[in-house]
């Protein structure tokens, strides 16, 4: 299970990926972050980050028009 959720429903982009960026400050290697979020730019967003940012993105579903990533940090 996360350690940490974040709610990003509601925000356009960028927002989810900069609370997203913001919220992993506060994380250590090996904290997972779940974050949901209903931006459909989300999905392509969350993966170029979290290659990016060097992080796994562990899970990606998407149900209802909302997406549901769980980034493990690393």
């Amino acid at each position: 299970m996360a350690d940490t959720t974040l709610d990003a429903k509601g925000l356009a982009c960028p927002m989810p990926i900069v609370k997203l960026k913001k919220a992993t400050k506060d994380l250590a290697a090996g904290d997972t972050i779940t974050v949901l979020a209903d931006d459909p730019g989300f999905e392509p967003d969350v993966k170029a980050w979290v290659e990016a940012q060097g992080h796994e993105l562990v899970s990606l579903a998407e149900d209802g028009g909302v997406f549901t990533a769980v980034i493990a940090i690393r």
